[in-house]
């Protein structure tokens, strides 16, 4: 299977599942605590992923944990383009982690490579437009709601038969509003309407969501999933900062399963990982879908 994107040629060509390193500007986030919220510090963090092995650094000004509120355009605005700017000029490949059309557009010009938009187009229907005129690549998440009702919506016969087919009608609803296909990322979208145990099938299965023919992200990093798997006797969920090991280990699996890509905190455990994903892979001779230049 050969598809394109519009992405540096040391991407293309990396062989491996390829790392998205998460940098939080945000007072809020579940995983960090805000820790990196001043521009200065999310910029020496991302510089920092890079040493750790990052290829891609996916810069964000809204939280999306669950039952978090949503900022205001101008805030989300000034949180990410003075990070997005520098680490671009630096030459990293940068992506934004929004819903907003408006904040995509300004983000790309800013230098970021990568829409990547939980919403999958749905949150703002403006943002098919940008993503088309832009010409960047577009991480289409599955969706059904913002945080704060989430995870009222956790509903499914089958969730990975339903999350392929929800993804499929976005594909096609992008393809109809100017979007190329060979811009396009699936993500199955692991926590958002799934809270515990309906994101192992997507997991387990990912070789259905990698048949649709496009290439895959999985973030599962920290996730709360995690946490209630690796819950003591006493049944409370470990604490994000906890869940690095779990998150490497689904790391290792989704590469060895075709994803193009991993989202992950820790990003030196995970870049570790899926390089012995790819050691593995290449001995056995296990298909893999090869990524080439749009």
């Amino acid at each position: 299977m050969t598809q394109t994107l519009p992405l540096p040629e040391r991407l293309i060509t990396a062989g491996r599942t390829l790392v998205m390193g998460v940098v939080n500007v945000t007072p809020d986030s579940f995983s960090d605590g805000g820790e990196w919220f001043e521009p200065s510090a999310a910029i020496a963090h991302g510089r920092q992923l890079l040493d750790q092995g990052a290829d891609i650094l996916d810069v964000g000004g809204e939280s999306t944990r669950p039952g978090s509120a949503r900022v205001s355009v101008e805030d989300e605005l000034d949180r990410v383009l003075p990070v997005i700017t520098a680490l671009s000029a630096d030459g990293a490949v940068v992506s934004v982690d929004t819903t907003r059309a408006v904040v995509a557009e300004q983000a790309v010009a800013a230098g970021a490579l990568i829409i990547n938009d939980v919403s999958g187009g749905l949150a703002d229907p403006a943002m098919a437009d940008v993503v088309a005129r832009t010409g960047v690549t577009y991480v289409v998440m599955h969706w059904r709601g913002h945080a704060d009702v989430m995870d009222d919506l956790e509903q499914y016969d089958d969730v990975v038969l339903d999350v392929r087919a929800e993804l499929a009608q976005r594909v096609a609803a992008l393809e109809a509003a100017g979007v190329r296909r060979s811009q396009l990322v699936l993500d199955p979208g692991l926590g958002f309407s799934k809270s515990g145990a309906a994101n192992w099938p997507l997991l387990a299965r990912l070789d259905e969501l990698v048949a649709l023919g496009l290439p895959v992200l999985v973030g599962a990093s920290r996730k709360r999933f995690l946490g209630h798997l690796l819950a003591g006797e006493d049944g409370v969920p470990v604490p994000p900062l906890a869940r690095d090991g779990a998150t490497a280990a689904v790391s290792t699996l989704a590469a060895m399963s075709g994803a193009w890509c991993v989202r992950v905190h820790d990003v030196r455990g995970t870049s570790d990982a899926v390089r012995v994903a790819q050691a593995w892979v290449d001995a056995g001779g296990t298909h893999r879908p090869h990524i080439t230049a749009d």
